[in-house]
């Protein structure tokens, strides 16, 4: 069978080869893939792999074969999955633990947006606690975890406001329901609207300084990703007394604690209700993976990046 591997001769790394089928653990389903999506850690990391390295971690399709411990969906049920690396493929074993039965309303390419964006969003929001009538911060709001952080933190009844590097990404931010919606990095805008009970943060450098002194008592953030720069520097004599918390969060870690399936199952059931709308900015079949890539990594576009796969 095909399936996505780095090759440092291609475009964006990374391109189509014939590899070996899969052979599924017991606690495994057999997945036919139909569309998956792109995270920019996973074709960042690619930059660095050797050659020959699988990539991908979002998946959804069709169970061609059930687990054979009798655990999760049946054979032909159309399902969504996160995969800790290899899930660019034709076929993939997915743990049972890590699939959800898609319900008809939702299609694969909206399907295929969740696992990392969609639950990063729900899990990281779920360290606010119950947020209805809070005052939630979040950064990035116009990316592929921004917009889902957006509208699950509205729908739990927060006032957000939504941070974005630009202006120009602000409108995103907005259509995904953020009360508030600033621009630039050092979150100055931001503190007129604090200060927050949560703040989901996912640029570092200076926004995420910038974050940690817009808590409230007792406030939490949670940094989920240094798009900009990983170095930090604060006043840490902000924190004393504060009772404020900084959660390093890491999805392939929280998946241990709440599998991801559990997530998954509410996060459709919110996308076939139309109360959770995934933004596809770009859509090509699996073939163009490599330029699709590059343009991600060139952040030419802020949405979800879905590839189908095709014979």
């Amino acid at each position: 069978m095909r399936a996505v591997v780095v090759d440092p001769a291609a475009p964006g790394r990374l391109n189509i080869q014939q590899v070996e089928e899969p052979q599924p653990a017991p606690s495994e389903a057999l997945v036919r893939v139909a569309a998956v999506s792109l995270n920019r850690g996973e074709v960042r990391g690619a930059q660095s792999a050797e050659a020959g390295r699988r990539i991908g971690w979002d998946v959804a399709g069709t169970v061609e074969r059930a687990a054979a411990d009798g655990s999760g969906p049946r054979a032909g049920a159309r399902v969504v999955g996160l995969l800790g690396t290899g899930g660019w493929a034709e076929r993939v074993a997915v743990p049972t633990h890590a699939l959800a039965v898609l319900p008809d309303a939702v299609s694969f390419a909206q399907a295929a947006t969740l696992p990392v964006a969609g639950l990063t969003a729900l899990y990281a929001l779920e360290h606010g606690g119950l947020l209805l009538g809070r005052s939630v911060l979040i950064t990035g709001a116009s990316g592929g975890v921004g917009v889902y952080a957006v509208q699950l933190a509205r729908a739990a009844g927060a006032r957000v406001v939504g941070a974005v590097g630009r202006a120009a990404s602000e409108g995103a931010a907005r259509a995904a329901g953020a009360h508030e919606v600033v621009s630039g990095a050092d979150l100055s805008e931001a503190a007129r609207f604090g200060p927050f009970h949560l703040i989901l943060e996912s640029v570092g450098g200076e926004t995420l300084a910038g974050a940690l002194a817009l808590l409230e008592q007792g406030g939490t953030c949670v940094s989920f990703g240094v798009a900009a720069q990983p170095a930090v520097t604060f006043d840490a004599r902000r924190f004393y007394g504060s009772g404020a918390t900084l959660y390093g969060f890491l999805l392939f870690e929280e998946v241990k604690r709440q599998p991801a399936a559990q997530g998954l199952v509410r996060l459709v059931r919110l996308v076939a209700e139309g109360r959770l709308k995934p933004r596809i900015e770009v859509e090509a079949p699996w073939t163009e993976v490599g330029a699709v890539a590059q343009r991600l990594l060139d952040r030419r576009f802020a949405g979800k990046a879905v590839l189908t796969v095709g014979e």
